[in-house]
């Protein structure tokens, strides 16, 4: 009996990667419990873009993305902070701040995030607007890390805070084992013609899913921000 629910766990593990565009993850309240489980496909990383799109109300601090190792517990962690129009991006456990971001509750952003570890710069891309640039760490990190979206792991898959933990919706998510140019984050933004993730892909996105996380569907709101307000951004950024 050990040995046949053994198989039934490794099955489900290794489940074959879904295609979930039209579709969000909710998570429709706070847990220190509840989270998904992203399975990368490549194992170095000297670069990273990670996209993704959330719709919240959240005021206090939360996650948006966390990986971790044994030896790094934020590996690389985008976080959004208590304090207003403020993010965290977290590098083998070194970090930059971002501040005076445009954030608004109860509407979709599109975030990036990425990281260059040649020379240690970070960025963050709020719904196709540039931080400045800001040193953080260099190196590389192992994506075989637990990538995980819903909690904060402030150890290598575990203690989660309930206060720090997601609620909202949240689609499109994508990692790059390189940098985005700037060209290709705005088509992200717009949902144009943009190549998918080479290490984490919605579009074919192995994951495992623990506790009452919903998998549904866009309906009519669009995750898409003002298309046609960034389509002179795009214009511009793309020219020539």
């Amino acid at each position: 009996m050990k040995s046949l629910l053994i198989v039934v766990v490794l099955t489900v593990c290794e489940a074959a990667p879904e295609d979930l565009t039209g579709k969000t993850f909710s998570f429709s309240k706070e847990t220190k419990t509840d989270y998904v489980k992203l399975i990368p496909t490549s194992e170095m990383l000297t670069a990273i873009t990670v996209c993704l799109r959330s719709f919240t109300d959240l005021k206090r601090g939360h996650g948006l993305f966390s990986m971790s190792s044994s030896s790094l517990f934020n590996a690389f962690l985008i976080f959004k902070e208590e304090t207003a129009n403020r993010f965290q991006l977290f590098v083998k456990d070194s970090s930059a701040s971002f501040f005076e971001q445009e954030y608004k509750l109860n509407t979709w952003h599109s975030i990036c995030a990425t990281w260059d570890g040649n020379t240690g710069v970070v960025q963050l891309w709020l719904d196709g607007r540039p931080s400045a640039r800001k040193y953080c760490t260099d190196g590389t990190l192992s994506s075989t890390s637990l990538i995980m979206i819903g909690q904060e792991q402030d150890s290598h898959g575990g203690r989660f805070d309930i206060k720090q933990s997601f609620v909202g919706m949240m689609t499109d998510v994508h990692m790059w084992n390189f940098v985005l140019s700037p060209c290709e984050i705005q088509r992200y933004v717009e949902d144009l013609n943009y190549s998918p993730g080479n290490v984490i892909n919605w579009k074919a996105l192995n994951y495992a899913i623990v506790g009452k996380i919903l998998v549904t569907d866009k309906n009519d709101v669009c995750p898409c921000l003002a298309k046609r307000k960034m389509t002179n951004i795009l214009n511009q950024s793309c020219q020539g």
